[in-house]
């Protein structure tokens, strides 16, 4: 098909490398206004000056003129075409400098399906210790937590950025606060007061600041535990809290300021600060905190508004009949859409708690029930773990394997398994990829989506 020349004003001339590129800036304005060719155009995407622009009305860019062909072809089809010449590596890194890598990211990799989910690779550690937490990142990437020490890889992971450590303490939690900043939580340091919740930034490694807990007007010492986050309304961060006095509860911090800006003490009989689980839930503004076996003898699962300092739904097993379904609660998430919780016990049998009813009973699914049953072993360390995708979709681990569970009744459709590195820990999804960290061995396994295919 022969189309019409673009208008003269249209096309655009770069001189990369020494090689001339030709395109218009419809092609370039595919690239969005924060990339590296936006601040060359105006509001209508008109180029700003071309006395700015040299040899005769061309730019030049002193970079890699092979990646820049690729980059320019991906803003004009859609499509990513890697030559076999170019490392993938190099083009990731120059797609960052145009400010293109996730348009490379998104051409790469299809929507996330967890019934498509295909695995990709294992990236072994170096940090001692076991594994505690791993979390994806908004960009794809993860950080991982061993022992004392939080590792940061890129979305590529071919590049590890400098790791993270709040006083050399055990970490206990992690939690992505942007793109560009984490959340660590960690033992309290008896004797010295170290330990504690830190935001650091991701590139650098930079403890930006440390999160402290005030008690009658006097800073104090304290461990940080589950932690959780809140853009909407005010940036927030939650993390549950244990201190030597009384902070017992869930702290909850200024994400910008690193002040304390609330704090919601543990009532008499019920358990907080000990937390295993925090989410927050936007549609009810209500925090969700779960404090589940075997941390503690008994089972705890509550909803926390903070405007008025209520706990607006809980469920408890104290008192419950002494069966294994009801004890052995070891993992939960909030269903928002659904008004439900979802549970797990250490068979990865799901149950579900409705949250218009307070306190009500756990209905387990028979629909859930997986054909190969079988106890933990007594020697096992991972227990079972949930995680919830945007598009509906239920992941449960049990040993070294994912289930995926779909639809209204929430049965398996899916499993995904990768022996190598023991049972899992703990698991995470993000964008298109799926994170496993294994405990026995220092590795962690990749997940990501096919792109659909070409038609």
């Amino acid at each position: 098909m022969i189309v019409a020349a673009p208008a003269a004003k249209d096309r655009v001339k770069f001189n990369v490398g020494g090689r001339i590129f030709e395109t218009t800036s419809t092609t370039l304005a595919n690239a969005g206004r924060d990339s590296f060719f936006g601040p060359l155009f105006d509001e209508n995407w008109d180029l700003k000056d071309s006395s700015q622009s040299a040899g005769g009305g061309e730019f030049f860019i002193d970079r890699n003129p092979d990646c820049f062909a690729v980059v320019l072809d991906l803003l004009r089809t859609g499509d990513l075409n890697i030559p076999p010449n170019i490392p993938e590596r190099l083009l990731y890194r120059e797609a960052s400098f145009y400010g293109v890598l996730d348009h490379v990211r998104s051409a790469k990799w299809g929507p996330f399906d967890g019934n498509r989910l295909r695995y990709s690779k294992s990236i072994s550690g170096t940090a001692p210790g076991d594994g505690t937490a791993i979390r994806a990142a908004p960009d794809g990437g993860c950080a991982v937590a061993h022992g004392s020490i939080v590792h940061v890889y890129d979305w590529m992971l071919s590049e590890e950025h400098p790791p993270l450590t709040l006083d050399h303490q055990r970490v206990n939690d992690v939690i992505w606060v942007d793109p560009e900043n984490l959340a660590v939580s960690a033992c309290e340091r008896l004797g010295r007061g170290d330990g504690g919740l830190g935001l650091f930034n991701k590139t650098s490694g930079r403890l930006r600041f440390k999160f402290q807990v005030t008690h009658d007007n006097q800073v104090k010492s304290f461990t940080a535990g589950a932690l959780a986050t809140a853009q909407n309304p005010n940036h927030r961060i939650f993390s549950s809290c244990k201190g030597r006095s009384n902070e017992y509860g869930i702290g909850v911090w200024d994400q910008f300021t690193g002040k304390q800006v609330d704090f919601f003490y543990e009532s008499p009989g019920w358990s907080l600060g000990d937390a295993d689980r925090l989410q927050w839930l936007e549609e009810r503004n209500c925090l969700l905190v779960a404090t589940l076996f075997p941390r503690k003898d008994n089972c705890y699962i509550s909803l926390l508004d903070f405007r008025t300092k209520d706990m607006v739904w809980s469920w408890s097993d104290v008192g419950a009949p002494m069966t294994v379904d009801e004890r052995r609660v070891r993992d939960g998430i909030a269903m928002e859409g659904n008004n439900a919780i979802c549970v797990v016990n250490e068979y990865e049998d799901l149950g579900f708690m409705d949250l218009r009813m307070n306190g009500g009973a756990i209905r387990w699914s028979s629909r859930s029930r997986l054909i190969m049953k079988g106890r933990m072993p007594d020697d096992e360390p991972c227990y079972p773990k949930l995680a919830l995708h945007d598009g509906g979709q239920l992941f449960s681990s049990m040993n070294d394997c994912i289930s995926v569970f779909c639809g209204p009744d929430m049965v398996m459709t899916s499993r995904l398994r990768r022996g190598y590195g023991g049972s899992i820990c703990d698991f995470s999804i993000g964008g298109d990829r799926l994170f496993a960290l294994h405990s026995e061995e220092n590795v962690f396994d990749v997940w990501e989506c096919p792109p659909p295919p070409v038609i």
